[in-house]
């Protein structure tokens, strides 16, 4: 009866082939650890998803992008009906630095700000009681305004060329 043991069973050869990553191209048995690993839906979709302070920092750095090429059109534009006028070139390119509109961008600013460190689970600095530093930087964005616009597009004709 031994001799008929020999060969593995139908439920054998099952088990056996399931331990085989087949995927990897390499056909050796998984790890203890990755047979053992529990694989759920939930960690299935979650696996699938682009975290959500991603997203966010790819919207905010896409908005960033469109305000500096429509602020530099607007710039462009300004600088050559004010050609003549450097006086005036400055107080008009002051007042649209003033009148420019980040609203969409600096909610998405101040939502990266609240909500990153909780969604990436940074570590307490118990001296500071502030969260870790990530590359010897803070997490933390500044919003856009009349300041971020005008350190980039000074407000004078002789150095429009530098922005």
């Amino acid at each position: 009866m031994d001799d008929e043991r020999l060969e593995p069973t139908p439920v054998e050869r099952h088990v056996k082939r399931a331990m085989i990553d087949e995927e990897s191209g390499y056909g050796k048995p998984l790890s203890r650890r990755q047979r053992q690993t529990r694989r759920t839906l939930e960690s299935y979709l979650r696996a699938g998803v682009v975290p959500r302070y991603m997203q966010r920092l790819r919207e905010i750095e896409q908005e960033r992008r469109r305000h500096i090429g429509w602020l530099e059109r607007a710039y462009r534009q300004l600088r050559e009906s004010c050609a003549g006028d450097p006086e005036g070139f400055e107080r008009r390119w002051t007042q649209t630095a003033r009148n420019w509109r980040f609203e969409h961008v600096n909610r998405l600013v101040r939502e990266h700000n609240e909500w990153y460190p909780i969604e990436r689970q940074l570590p307490m600095d118990p001296r500071t009681r502030d969260y870790v530093k990530i590359r010897g930087r803070s997490y933390r964005r500044d919003e856009l305004g009349p300041d971020w616009v005008l350190e980039r597009f000074p407000p004078r004709l002789g150095d429009a060329d530098a922005a």
